[in-house]
């Protein structure tokens, strides 16, 4: 099956200049964790909650001024619609994230989750493994070592 049968493709997207506030407040409207960041339908990267908490807040920036492109995880690993769902299962567990944009001819087109893996029947095991790969804990960064 390919990405493009279960991709979500209504994607809430910030600009670049966006501030973590707004960020955030999407975030919380659509109960998500991860928002593309786009500038004239480019993908620049991706900002999570936690790269909002863990980039800005935890370096004490305030999030009013503070903008996405500061924060964002520049440049993330895509899929194309074309790509095998099995493709997508593989990056996930490997980079250990749960969510993929979707790109093509550098414009993104969607977003694919795990959740969309897990759906299409038949996967169960794949997505299992895959979950569990995400899952598997790296090794923690002591206070001194940060």
């Amino acid at each position: 099956m390919r990405i493009a049968e279960i991709m979500t493709r209504e994607v809430q997207t910030v600009a670049p200049d966006s501030d973590l506030v707004t960020v955030a407040q999407y975030m919380k409207s659509l109960n998500v964790g991860v928002i593309p960041v786009v500038e004239e339908g480019r993908l620049l990267g991706v900002i999570t909650d936690r790269d909002i908490v863990i980039r800005a807040i935890a370096e004490g920036r305030d999030p009013v001024n503070a903008r996405a492109r500061d924060h964002m995880t520049p440049d993330p690993t895509t899929v194309a619609p074309d790509d095998d769902v099995q493709r997508a299962a593989e990056i996930m567990a490997r980079e250990q994230i749960r969510r993929l944009p979707v790109v093509e001819h550098g414009t993104l087109v969607g977003i694919v989750s795990l959740g969309d893996v897990a759906v299409d029947s038949g996967r169960e095991q794949m997505t299992g493994q895959t979950l569990e790969e995400i899952s598997t804990p790296s090794r923690p960064r002591t206070a001194e070592g940060a």
